[in-house]
């Protein structure tokens, strides 16, 4: 992170526990704004957990989340989207009776653009704002197909233009490449990076596909057993001793 940036989320010393199970344990990291992070790791090494917690659906038992200088730790998920963090799911989650459109028109009816003093925006400036997420993913030509219709990447586009259309500053994005052949790994590669380029918003990326991570993030968090176990850009990762023996296995 250039020391010119400004921090848009700060993780301090971030610990879940789910019973007798320490999930995280003392996570920090910092995120500035308009970075793009991966984040790996093993099977239940916590990362899913971590995007939990950072979106208020679980809640940490201790450490602190700050975003834009508020703390997140006790909030709400429905007043955290509202401050400006969107999430998209490993298995997207859509109303499937109803179309393309009107499931990113929801993401553009809870957060869409606002001016300079938040005014709620004109139904002509939401209406305007969704499709314009819908053309940014490549999917206008769907607009009128209800989701039922769609194949499970296309199914992903929409959930990442729905967050969008909510104007966040932070995306958290799990495993968008979950269960799609290399020719659909490779479009929705280049979608994060268009969607990265184009709208400006800071992304933590969650990713197995580990080809996808190294050649499109600027740095890379490696969770193992809960705790940070490195941090970097991609070219340091792919060489760090501890990274190899606990995920990748070869140098890469």
């Amino acid at each position: 992170m250039s020391p010119s940036q400004e921090t848009v989320l700060e993780v301090q010393a971030l610990t879940k526990r789910f019973g007798g199970s320490t999930v995280l344990r003392d996570v920090s990291f910092s995120t500035a704004a308009g970075e793009i992070i991966g984040l790996i790791g093993p099977n239940g090494a916590g990362k899913t957990t971590l995007l939990n917690v950072l979106s208020g659906v679980v809640k940490p038992t201790s450490g602190k989340v700050f975003f834009a200088g508020r703390d997140l730790s006790r909030l709400k998920t429905n007043a955290i989207a509202r401050l400006g963090i969107a999430r998209t799911l490993q298995t997207p989650r859509s109303f499937p009776n109803m179309t393309v459109f009107e499931n990113v028109l929801i993401g553009a009816l809870f957060g869409g653009p606002r001016g300079a003093e938040r005014r709620p925006p004109s139904s002509t400036a939401i209406t305007r704002h969704a499709e314009s997420m819908l053309d940014l993913v490549r999917l206008r030509h769907r607009s009128a197909s209800p989701m039922a219709s769609l194949n499970l990447q296309e199914r992903k586009m929409v959930e990442i233009a729905r967050a969008l259309a909510m104007s966040p500053a932070l995306l958290l994005i799990d495993e968008a490449m979950s269960g799609l052949n290399p020719t659909e790994i490779e479009d929705s590669m280049q979608l994060i990076r268009r969607v990265h380029e184009q709208t400006g918003v800071a992304i933590i990326w969650v990713e197995h596909v580990v080809k996808a991570i190294m050649e499109v993030v600027e740095r890379i968090i490696v969770l193992n057993f809960g705790e940070v176990i490195a941090t970097g850009p991609p070219s340091q990762i792919a060489r760090n001793d501890a990274v190899i023996e606990a995920y990748l296995g070869t140098r890469a």
